[in-house]
């Protein structure tokens, strides 16, 4: 791994991987950024390099495109100097080339459940050679509703041995029966205590009215108290509502949530991962799995509901050893998430004070728009649009 600029294995890794070789089946509580993914995909590599290729071996099942796309792009990092061939299979693009990897038999396919479901309706998408099923971020596919999906899934694999690998964060109950259902006689492994961020990330509060935390975040940012940073908001509404902000501010920013489309959102991820957009105005659908090279700072812009969130949030920052910092800014009615918060880490965050920032000044415009607001101005768009399209019509029979 050295022309990764990898120079020693990180503790899963030292723990994973020999079992991993031996083939046998495996538990990982671990969270994103500890380095799991190579932990997996050294194995697997190292598998089916020995094997007649032309057959799909080895299936990785993960939440997000996002995720999916970067576990695809470290098999290519990891496999470069081998043959193994490889595939992502997730929604938002087009069916064809991942219908042609099925059909090729990619010795590697990395795929989001309801995507894989789809395909599985086709007589093309038949895995009967899978040696190795992983899944990734198993609580986070809990999470958002996939354990029926993975279910389906797993009905539409062989019945024959395979090595099977479950990684989760954290060990709800449903994950804990699944693993009992899937797994035999696994090598149990722990890496991080559950509740606890990430070593290396310097943590702050900032209590501020609601109505002020964008003017906040834009003086942090003139000012370069912070560099490039994610900046989480708690709804899709808000965060697009940030990103119009800090652009009429003239600070470069994009956003990523989930009304976006996957071009837009790959793009998104592109241009600030290149340093095009300073800021990235981000729901949760970001917190977990986005793998984004010596980020400085992640803003809280809202405080998160819940404390595992908020932990999976400033894990974006201080990966692999590096040092961040994540800024959290609260206004009066978040302060009980805050203590609940404050209870999971297992101490008091320290808070801060922006020196000569005016807190009390008025703002000329509402942040946030209320939905039934919102959904009437849409309603009058529309129909002054079609009003619009009647006449426009009318006037063209005229002129005939």
């Amino acid at each position: 791994m050295g022309d990764m600029g990898f120079s020693e294995p990180t503790p899963i890794q030292r723990q994973a991987i020999p079992p991993g070789l031996q083939g046998r089946d495996l538990l990982g509580s671990a969270m994103t950024g500890s380095g799991k993914t190579a932990a997996f995909l050294l194995p697997i590599l190292q598998r089916v390099m020995k094997m007649k290729r032309g057959v799909t071996r080895a299936l990785i099942l993960t939440p997000t495109r996002e995720l999916a796309a970067q576990i695809d792009e470290e098999r290519q990092q990891l496999g470069r100097h081998t043959r193994v061939t490889g595939a992502t299979v997730f929604g938002g693009v087009g069916m064809g080339p991942q219908e042609k990897a099925f059909r090729t038999g990619a010795d590697i396919l990395v795929a989001t459940p309801g995507r894989l479901l789809d395909h599985f309706q086709h007589d093309y998408a038949r895995l009967q050679g899978i040696d190795v099923l992983v899944l990734d971020e198993a609580d986070r596919m809990l999470d958002m509703g996939f354990l029926p999906d993975i279910r389906r899934v797993l009905r539409h694999l062989p019945d024959r041995p395979r090595q099977t690998l479950l990684f989760s964060a954290t060990m709800p109950k449903p994950i804990v029966e699944l693993s009992r259902e899937l797994l035999k006689n696994p090598a149990h492994i722990s890496v991080e205590r559950k509740q606890a961020a990430a070593t290396g990330i310097t943590q702050a509060l900032f209590p501020v009215p609601a109505r002020r935390k964008p003017a906040l975040l834009i003086e942090l940012l003139r000012r370069d108290e912070v560099g490039n940073v994610i900046a989480f908001c708690r709804t899709k509404h808000r965060a697009n509502r940030l990103f119009q902000k800090l652009e009429k501010a003239g600070i470069s920013t994009a956003r990523i949530h989930g009304n976006r489309s996957q071009k837009q959102r790959t793009k998104a991820l592109k241009g600030f991962r290149e340093g095009r957009f300073r800021v990235l105005a981000a729901t949760d659908i970001v917190a977990r799995g986005i793998d984004v090279e010596a980020l400085d700072h992640v803003v809280n812009f809202d405080v998160p509901n819940v404390a595992e969130d908020y932990i999976h949030r400033v894990g974006r920052t201080a990966r692999a050893g590096e040092t961040g910092e994540a800024y959290t800014f609260v206004s009066p009615e978040e302060e009980s998430d805050v203590r609940s918060i404050e209870r999971a880490v297992g101490r008091s965050l320290p808070r801060r004070k922006l020196e000569h920032f005016d807190y009390q000044a008025p703002e000329s415009e509402r942040f946030e728009i209320p939905a039934g607001e919102r959904i009437a101005a849409l309603k009058a768009r529309r129909k002054e649009e079609r009003a619009r399209a009647r006449a426009k019509e009318e006037r063209r029979k005229r002129a005939r």
